[in-house]
């Protein structure tokens, strides 16, 4: 079978990735966390019309699930860990000092593998076509990188047990079992949208008004609301 490679859709991922891996150049040799976090936002939007555009020419394949699960990993999994890896170096310590202790800063990887385990999961995971199962892994980049952002922009101090705590919970949170609700509209009206129109407005006023630091808010307002969602879900079962 004649496999097409360079689709329109294909070519949309594979940018995904080379914003994800230039990146991560960035963050690693340069230190230059805002320009990884803009190249992160930016493979988040070739990674939202990837999909879009497949749908539209009716170029989905195989090959294009398998390429965009090994981008997002790249884009969304590598890159938040060296943001946060370069981060901790720049951090002040509550416990963790210099010398041995200092390679803990590669505890901070383990949100690429966990990433990688997530879109691995949702590959093969039917269920996952109308709600997630975990934190999707783009949501989890965002968190993480926007503490490099705010510390690169706005002098955010975190102590680097705080950055280690947030690695362990962005990666727990993409394998977790917790539902997650999807950002995708059954049509335009209020019914059946509710909760997606009223966590965006949510979202944009709360970037209105807290600008940067609104992005780990934000993400943390969708871990709440799908949990507390789940659980009346379960209650009213």
């Amino acid at each position: 079978m004649k496999v097409r490679l360079f689709t329109i859709p294909n070519l949309l991922t594979l940018a995904n990735l080379v914003c994800g891996s230039v990146g991560v150049v960035m963050a690693l040799s340069g230190g230059r966390l805002t320009t990884a976090f803009c190249l992160m936002i930016l493979a988040a939007v070739f990674d939202f019309f990837d999909g879009f555009v497949a749908r539209l020419l009716g170029q989905s394949s195989p090959i294009g699930l398998q390429l965009d699960s090994l981008s997002d990993d790249i884009s969304f999994g590598l890159l938040p860990a060296s943001i946060l890896y370069v981060l901790y170096g720049r951090m002040p310590s509550l416990w963790l000092g210099e010398g041995p202790a200092a390679a803990a800063a590669y505890a901070v990887f383990v949100v690429a593998a966990f990433a990688a385990l997530r879109l691995a999961k949702f590959n093969i995971d039917d269920t996952q076509r109308t709600e997630f199962c975990g934190l999707p892994s783009p949501a989890a980049a965002l968190l993480c990188g926007s503490l490099g952002l705010l510390a690169e922009r706005n002098g955010l101090v975190l102590p680097r047990e705080a950055v280690l705590a947030v690695a362990a919970a962005a990666a727990w949170l993409m394998v977790s079992g917790i539902r997650m609700f999807a950002l995708k509209f059954h049509g335009f009206g209020w019914r059946g949208n509710e909760l997606r129109y009223s966590f965006l407005a949510a979202g944009a006023a709360m970037i209105v008004l807290l600008r940067g630091y609104a992005v780990p808010l934000v993400i943390a307002l969708y871990v709440v609301v799908s949990f507390v969602r789940g659980l009346a879900c379960r209650t009213n079962q």
